[in-house]
């Protein structure tokens, strides 16, 4: 046989068992009825922010007119602070974009070496 036709023939049995692999995924994705996972993937839909909560819990124990809440005011605020620094509230769509914003990025690139 001629060599061409050889590799031919070896890309399109690549591609034929790429495109079953695939099809095994979504297929399992689409059997995923477990209330669990549902609850988890809602959960990274709707991250939650919990520094700034808690810096508006310590503005509010800070503007109040008792003396012990405004001690306690502060350090709720910086820890609020600190919280919205250290944890990522990212949802899957803020995911999306930056894959998407890379992806642009990645093509511009390409663009520009040739």
């Amino acid at each position: 046989m001629d060599d061409g036709l050889r590799t031919s023939i070896h890309k399109i049995k690549k591609m034929r068992e790429s495109i079953k692999r695939r099809a095994e995924i979504y297929s399992n994705l689409g059997a995923l009825d477990d209330r669990g996972t549902a609850r988890a993937l809602g959960a990274l839909q709707r991250a939650p922010a919990p520094g700034k909560k808690i810096q508006k819990i310590g503005f509010i124990l800070l503007f109040s007119p008792e003396p012990f809440t405004t001690v306690a005011g502060v350090p709720m605020i910086l820890a609020g602070k600190y919280l919205d620094r250290v944890y990522n509230g990212a949802t899957i769509s803020d995911i999306g974009h930056e894959t998407r914003s890379f992806a642009k990025h990645i093509s511009d690139f390409k663009d520009r070496i040739r």
